[in-house]
């Protein structure tokens, strides 16, 4: 059954800074466990799917929620594959072997563990209510405006970031005197499938942005440490969810 909105968890077994990282222990949970989680929680989605190469991930993705109607090949699951090509492999094989496609494709990377299902709502909602959109991208509020930033001629004399303006007193002034600027994160992405089937590109040139909470992004072991303290003393509806339905 085709959906309007569907919720797709990348999972490649390869990853360098840690061994199998998708799999990492938080929380007693693998750590995709959480993506798969919070895409089943999203109230407008109603379909969640895992891109993955490993027949490994993919039974564990369906023993927490996730269907696997396919495998990426191994040539879109090295390091260097793109976001663009393991989601327009997944929207043609949906298109071509189910002969409908939902339009909305939820984008949740598994590295971004600790989401709040409410905020993911809001997420679809304002994309859903944008039909001139191509995308939605998260991002949080940078703590440090760059506006405040310099860079170093070759005469050793500091410049303005995105100028070569020696004159620096105008950016003495507080931070809450220049625009907000925006951190992309991976909170979650939503992209059009009439949009990347049709043209080279993925997100286009009308995103929206959705201001997103800050969150952890695991790419190392202290950032996994740090998700487990933040669990221990703040928990998470995902891991109560998991928790309920499934044991450690």
């Amino acid at each position: 059954m085709s959906s309007l909105v569907v919720a797709i968890i990348p999972a490649r077994s390869g990853s360098k800074g840690i061994k199998d990282k998708n799999l990492s222990n938080l929380g007693g949970y693998p750590l995709m466990a959480y993506s798969i989680v919070a895409a089943k929680l999203i109230k407008r989605v109603n379909r969640v799917l895992l891109s993955t190469d490993s027949e490994q991930y993919a039974e564990i993705g369906k023993r927490f929620g996730a269907e696997v109607p396919f495998f990426r090949p191994a040539e879109l699951s090295a390091d260097k594959s793109t976001d663009r090509e393991f989601m327009f492999h997944a929207m043609e094989w949906i298109r071509d072997h189910e002969g409908t496609i939902p339009e909305f494709w939820v984008h949740l990377r598994p590295t971004t563990p600790l989401r709040d299902p409410k905020h993911l709502d809001e997420a679809v909602a304002s994309m859903e209510s944008h039909p001139e959109a191509t995308a939605l991208r998260s991002a949080h509020p940078s703590p440090e405006s760059p506006f405040k930033w310099f860079r170093r001629n070759e005469q050793g004399y500091l410049t303005a970031l995105t100028s070569d303006d020696t004159s620096l007193d105008r950016f003495n002034l507080p931070r809450q005197g220049y625009p907000t600027v925006f951190i992309p994160d991976g909170y979650v992405d939503i992209v059009r499938s009439s949009f990347v089937l049709c043209t080279d590109l993925f997100h286009g040139d009308r995103v929206l942005g959705y201001e997103s909470p800050q969150c952890t992004e695991v790419d190392s072991a202290e950032e996994l440490e740090r998700l487990e303290f933040h669990l221990s003393k703040y928990g998470s509806p995902l891991l109560d969810y998991l928790k309920l339905h499934w044991r450690e």
